[in-house]
């Protein structure tokens, strides 16, 4: 692996530029992992998995809920774009992309209220396109497919897979042409975290001042933010409370976690506590603050290529007791177009470790801190994005700590 591969960093024309290069590779990364698991063909549905397979989007978080546009690829065939009616234009042009078909709606809305019959249509339609491809193919891997659907497919003879088995992994490990482009999706999430640290002011509510991370975001072409995790105050304890009507006070921790889906689909997800206000923080703001510090750098530290997910749990920083009901669920998890393979369980005394495997190069993994308690119902979450390499760990997020907390 060159040195280019955490080295280079390219300007806007040139990201621009080898967009298409980007999904080329990506579609031929995706094709050795169908080889390796003996997957001949795959059905995607999931518009993420989709722009990942071949570069085509439309309607992202409108198709997340509403299965109306599908992929089939061929391990040694043709990519065949299922679009929704009246947007094939979308995705002419794409080198991915052999051919662009009408899709069928398959829920009761983009239906029409014939599911069964749309479903039927769906399934006859992929396995004459499957078997006209090859004779010999008997099975699809397929994602997030209606119920419906799936029984279709069953029905025309064809053995379900999970497409997981194939993703998952090729997902995992991101290649070198991908790195400029996450690395340009940092740093548009950094602007717009400024722009949220710098609006947030008291008698802002938190949704106002979320709004203004999400403002930025857009303006940079970002996709859309998976969360709404700004909390202020009281609302910091216990962690997961959603930005709502709440207005900030003076003294008040903020939580934020970015999750934003940005740049090209790449996702960015750090965390950071501030302080509210231009006071200074109270001794237990000051030791929550610390410990989650504390927890997040131990374990950072510990991040090396190829150490088991199992070594780096039961090394991890050991959470006092009086945080333990309140912790957050994981160690860290993988990244890339959202948040993906591997959720890094916590060690638990006595028992078997469940997740094998080991951190990979080229993995994006984020390691997750949260210390909390009901003493003073506050929280400090943090949160920060490393890039395993063959010889070291990149720190990927950069973005200051409030040095006013510790």
């Amino acid at each position: 692996m060159s040195a280019s591969y955490f080295t280079e960093n390219w300007d806007l024309q040139a990201l621009e530029s080898r967009r298409f290069e980007l999904y080329q590779s990506r579609q031929q990364h995706l094709r050795k992992h169908m080889s390796k698991s003996d997957v001949t063909a795959m059905l995607l549905v999931d518009p993420n998995d989709i722009f990942y397979a071949c570069g085509a989007r439309n309607m992202e978080l409108f198709t997340q809920r509403t299965p109306s546009r599908y992929l089939l690829i061929l391990e040694d065939g043709p990519c065949i774009l299922y679009e929704y009616i009246g947007c094939e234009h979308l995705a002419r042009g794409l080198p991915t992309i052999d051919e662009i078909r009408h899709a069928e709606g398959l829920c009761m809305k983009s239906s029409g209220g014939y599911v069964a019959e749309a479903s039927k249509r769906f399934a006859v339609e992929i396995c004459a396109t499957i078997k006209a491809h090859n004779k010999s193919i008997d099975s699809v891997a397929i994602d997030r497919f209606p119920y419906t659907a799936v029984d279709a497919l069953r029905a025309e003879g064809l053995v379900i897979k999970n497409a997981e088995h194939v993703l998952l992994p090729a997902r995992a490990v991101k290649l070198p042409i991908e790195l400029p482009y996450i690395r340009e999706a940092m740093k548009r999430v950094e602007v717009g975290v400024r722009r949220l640290e710098e609006s947030a002011e008291p008698d802002k509510t938190e949704a106002e001042t979320w709004a203004e991370f999400h403002y930025q975001l857009m303006a940079k072409q970002g996709q859309y933010i998976c969360t709404r995790l700004f909390q202020s105050g009281p609302n910091t304890f216990p962690y997961f409370q959603e930005a709502g009507s709440r207005a900030l006070q003076e003294g008040d921790l903020l939580c934020l976690d970015t999750d934003a889906c940005a740049f090209e689909n790449y996702c960015v997800d750090f965390s950071r506590t501030f302080l509210c206000g231009d006071g200074k923080a109270n001794a237990d703001q000051r030791l929550l603050y610390a410990r989650a510090r504390e927890q997040l750098e131990t374990n950072a530290a510990l991040l090396k290529p190829w150490m088991e997910f199992r070594e780096l749990a039961e090394k991890a920083w050991q959470i006092p007791e009086e945080h333990q009901q309140s912790r957050y669920y994981c160690i860290g998890h993988g990244l890339g177009m959202s948040g993906e393979f591997p959720n890094i369980p916590h060690h638990q005394p006595g028992c078997d470790y469940p997740l094998p495997g080991h951190l990979e190069p080229g993995m994006v993994i984020c390691l997750e801190s949260y210390v909390g308690w009901d003493k003073s119902n506050e929280g400090v979450k943090l949160e920060d994005q490393f890039l395993i390499l063959e010889d070291r760990v990149e720190r990927m997020s950069l973005y200051h700590f409030d040095d006013r907390l510790g």
